[in-house]
């Protein structure tokens, strides 16, 4: 037997800590993302499974450790059935001091993975726990951090001769991150390949989760600083958004900049209409500004929208 199994299961057998938990929420409180990173993949596609058809869930996916619940803030009572619809979520409140109280519910195993396991991941602050497993029917409340969505939107780091935007990005991401400003994902989105492209022409966009002002501030900034110091490329565009989406003309812009030549002049009027910050304003803002609405869809947005045939 491993040493390092023997010691996990004498600690706890019944017990697969999240790796993580966050909550990302709109302007409002009336709308929020659960975020949850797991540490069993196939534990957390049961609970994809039964949380989405809990009344409070708007839609659901996966991609990779992350399962993300859109959900609407509130109460949303439960009916749990066994094997049917085991385990859901049954509020999401807006607490004072920035704070935002998860209510799960499970039966049996169910239970334990809405008690124990999400009450130890990271990013929980407090939590209250019943009885779990076997016949029981088990509550896990957590209370997290209120969180706010910052993307931030990168092109044109690379030359002919080095380097890669996507490596940079992520590496710069993982640098930064924090439990202030959480890393949450990096998608990379396939443009219209313009005669000025390096070679695949794909720029990124970068999920952080952030706690306050104050954490936005010094994350912009220091991706900034590390652009300035590890980019190879004079052309470098570095972008920042605070919304719960980009939608509208953003989305409309990333349509476009995937299947057609756009101009400066035109990224920038969109930027300035879309409350969109310029931190770095070499010409990779043009591709960059593309990137903003494929968050958290790296499956999707490495994939042309351009007819294939013509470039």
């Amino acid at each position: 037997m491993n040493m390092a199994e023997g010691i996990y299961l004498r600690d706890d057998p019944y017990t697969v800590p999240y790796q993580g938990i966050y909550v990302i929420c709109d302007e409002k409180n009336e709308k929020a993302e659960i975020i949850e990173r797991s540490n069993c993949y196939s534990g957390a596609c049961w609970s994809l499974y039964h949380y989405a058809k809990s009344p409070a869930v708007t839609s659901a996916y996966s991609y990779g450790e992350y399962m993300r619940y859109s959900v609407n803030i509130g109460k949303s009572p439960l009916s749990l059935k066994s094997s049917v619809a085991a385990a859901g979520i049954e509020s999401v409140l807006c607490l004072p001091d920035n704070e935002v109280e998860i209510t799960y519910m499970g039966i049996g195993g169910g239970g334990i993975g809405a008690t124990k396991c999400r009450a130890l991941a990271k990013g929980v602050k407090r939590y209250e726990i019943t009885e779990a497993g076997g016949g029981k029917t088990g509550v896990g409340k957590i209370i997290v951090p209120r969180r706010e969505r910052v993307l931030i939107a990168i092109d044109d780091t690379d030359s002919c001769e080095e380097g890669a935007t996507w490596t940079l990005t992520h590496n710069i991401a993982k640098t930064v991150g924090n439990d202030d400003a959480v890393y949450l994902s990096q998608a990379l989105v396939q443009l219209f390949p313009v005669p000025e492209k390096t070679q695949n022409c794909m720029s990124a966009v970068l999920e952080f989760g952030c706690v306050s002002r104050e954490a936005k501030e010094k994350l912009v900034n220091d991706v900034k600083d590390l652009l300035l110091e590890y980019s190879v490329s004079e052309n470098t565009g570095m972008l920042v958004y605070s919304g719960f989406a980009a939608t509208g003309e953003l989305k409309e812009y990333s349509h476009k900049g995937r299947t057609e030549r756009i101009l400066r002049e035109t990224a920038l009027d969109v930027a300035k209409k879309n409350r969109v910050d310029v931190v770095l304003d070499g010409n990779g803002i043009i591709g960059a500004l593309a990137a903003f609405s494929w968050f958290s869809k790296p499956s999707d947005s490495v994939k042309p929208e351009f007819d294939t045939n013509t470039v």
